[in-house]
């Protein structure tokens, strides 16, 4: 990581938002980048006007920064990010978060879309993510560590903070949703997974699978900010599912399930930014 490019990224977004901390940030996952633009008083920076950013090409992902007020405090919202499997390096899938905390943001929620693989899970379900397995082999901190921005060997033992998910939990039974938990395996992609390494993520632990989200919950605990996350099950995994799998499929779930998921991020947003805890 290019300490120099992203600290001059993190200075493009004070200069174009006309904050200098942001308080938390939010990174809106397969069909939920519209939410972001549903806030009131927000400003919208295109990912390509600022410094060193990496633009995301994939459907069901735009392409811009939001700054929002929530309460007395800020947030900046990410409608979109980019995908190791597009072609980008690991420095410039992180790229973003990594910008997001460099701007303040302690907390960050990250949201995914997702392959249902624990037999109790349906499309539709929102899940919180209590840990992950990185199936990939690839990883964003291998290479020089940089110390301005963490530790050479972060500690990876509450990846997905148990505060943060606490108060999730409860953010869910408040808008009518039970709450339940699961591990993320982030696979590669951009094939959807076969049935032999579905059954072999779940002999491994997993209840999710998915293409995203574990990448970025490394950086930014490297940088020794907080994560939480939810993942949206928007399809049964392949050899569960009795259907071949398709994106069309996942946007759709997507955009029938954006109410319900949209009423928890509102919900949640004070307690992210840190208005009821701090």
């Amino acid at each position: 990581m290019n300490y120099h490019i992203l600290m001059a990224a993190a200075t493009s977004i004070r200069a174009r938002t006309g904050v200098e901390t942001h308080d938390a940030a939010v990174v809106l996952g397969s069909g939920l980048g519209s939410y972001a633009s549903t806030l009131k008083d927000s400003i919208e920076i295109p990912y390509s006007d600022i410094a060193g950013f990496p633009i995301t090409n994939v459907v069901g992902h735009s392409g811009s920064l939001f700054s929002a007020p929530v309460g007395d405090r800020r947030v900046l919202m990410f409608a979109g990010r980019v995908h190791a499997y597009e072609g980008w390096e690991m420095d410039e899938v992180v790229f973003g978060v990594r910008a997001a905390v460099a701007c303040g943001a302690r907390r960050v929620l990250l949201t995914n879309a997702a392959g249902g693989v624990a037999e109790e899970f349906s499309a539709g379900d929102l899940v919180i993510i209590s840990d992950h397995l990185n199936l990939t082999g690839r990883n964003p901190l291998v290479g020089a560590n940089d110390d301005r921005l963490g530790p050479r060997f972060p500690d990876m033992t509450n990846v997905y903070s148990p505060r943060l998910r606490t108060a999730l939990a409860n953010t869910f039974r408040e808008v009518g949703i039970t709450p339940h938990e699961g591990v993320y395996a982030w696979f590669l992609g951009p094939t959807y997974e076969t049935p032999a390494e579905v059954q072999m993520a779940k002999r491994m632990g997993a209840d999710l699978v998915g293409m995203s989200t574990a990448p970025e919950a490394i950086a930014i605990r490297h940088m020794g900010a907080e994560v939480v996350g939810i993942s949206l099950v928007t399809n049964l995994a392949a050899g569960i599912s009795p259907v071949p799998l398709s994106h069309e499929e996942v946007t759709e779930t997507a955009a029938i399930a954006r109410s319900t998921f949209t009423s928890v991020i509102d919900r949640y947003l004070p307690t992210l930014v840190g208005d009821s805890d701090d």
